[in-house]
């Protein structure tokens, strides 16, 4: 797993649970860790997310009948849509995972779309994956820290990221070296993380949600909708559209339904809660048994406390993991 070593591993655990650990750290320290934060946490739950998710870790609105995995390539091309994205076209993808959004984008569109990305676990698969679907001449990862991006002023037609600019310590900061490498005129798209107009900073279930939610995820800070606007209007961009699609599709199949178990089958087993129990527990045993490093049974507790925190969050309508935001550069 991850491609650490196993003394590696237990100690990566150790520290990315300190970063969220009651009384330990602040919000703002959690930023000031950004880098460390987002690589420990991407570099323990990868393989996870790949077991349970394929190479598309991220939500969508679903539609009645629909499969979980068409949902996504759906809201894939909704992104791609709205981009205007076509041959020739040069996009970036902030925040590439393993780069599965890259690959279906290039391949429906045309385009070529260089992925950013810090970690280094998930290049070197993403690469491999590139290579198997006969798409690394119009995928490439580039192994980047998004805060800093290396690439010269109107570089870019168009930029994307998705569910990834909600780990940004500084989201002004992020938006501004987009726009920077972005070509006058091009379009720059978001699926965010945000809390909703629902949330009451006072109300203790809230606050638990919204933390479960941090640390499961990787995240410094969990911001609400309006921050996430104004961080664009400040960073220079024109807005173009802003909604939150946590409530499109049908009531009967909301975002989080893969979570719940409510479209059982074979292949979203891992995604449910009876799935999440029997990996939880074959991991315990496993870890016992010392075939897997020791703190793997650790990753997998929090990240069933933040599936299930998610479900609370989008039963509360508190949270959403797609408030979607399109922006463009001033001509």
């Amino acid at each position: 797993m991850t491609g650490l070593s196993r003394d590696a591993f237990s100690d990566t655990v150790k520290h990315y649970r300190k970063l969220h650990d009651d009384g330990e750290t602040s919000s703002d320290e959690r930023k000031g860790a950004y880098s460390t934060l987002v690589n420990q946490y991407y570099d323990l739950v990868t393989d996870f997310y790949e077991f349970g998710w394929g190479d598309s870790f991220h939500f969508a609105p679903r539609f009645k009948h629909e499969k979980f995995r068409d949902s996504l390539k759906r809201h894939e091309r909704f992104l791609a849509r709205k981009l205007r994205l076509y041959p020739g076209m040069k996009a970036m993808d902030l925040g590439c995972g393993v780069g599965g959004p890259m690959r279906y984008i290039a391949s429906h569109t045309g385009a070529h779309v260089t992925g950013v990305n810090a970690n280094g676990y998930q290049i070197s698969k993403g690469r491999k994956h590139n290579e198997k679907a006969g798409l690394s001449h119009r995928c490439e990862f580039v192994e980047s820290d998004f805060m800093a991006l290396p690439f010269e002023e109107n570089s870019f037609d168009a930029a994307y990221g998705i569910e990834a600019t909600c780990h940004a310590p500084d989201r002004v900061a992020l938006f501004e070296g987009v726009k920077r490498v972005l070509k006058p005129g091009a379009y720059f798209a978001v699926y965010e993380w945000c809390l909703t107009d629902n949330y009451v900073a006072s109300d203790a279930e809230h606050r638990r949600i919204k933390k479960e939610i941090e640390e499961g995820d990787g995240l410094p800070d969990l911001a609400h909708t309006s921050e996430v606007d104004q961080a664009f209007v400040d960073a220079g961009f024109e807005v173009v559209e802003t909604r939150d699609l946590a409530g499109d599709g049908d009531p009967e199949t909301p975002w989080y339904l893969s979570l719940t178990g409510g479209d059982m089958s074979l292949s979203s087993l891992p995604r449910t809660p009876i799935g999440r129990t029997l990996t939880n527990g074959t991991l315990a045993i496993a870890e016992k048994l010392k075939l897997v490093p020791e703190g793997t049974k650790q990753v997998s507790d929090f990240l069933n406390a933040a599936a299930d925190a998610l479900v609370a969050g989008g039963e509360r309508k508190i949270f959403t993991p797609m408030y979607f935001v399109l922006a463009k550069v001033p001509e």
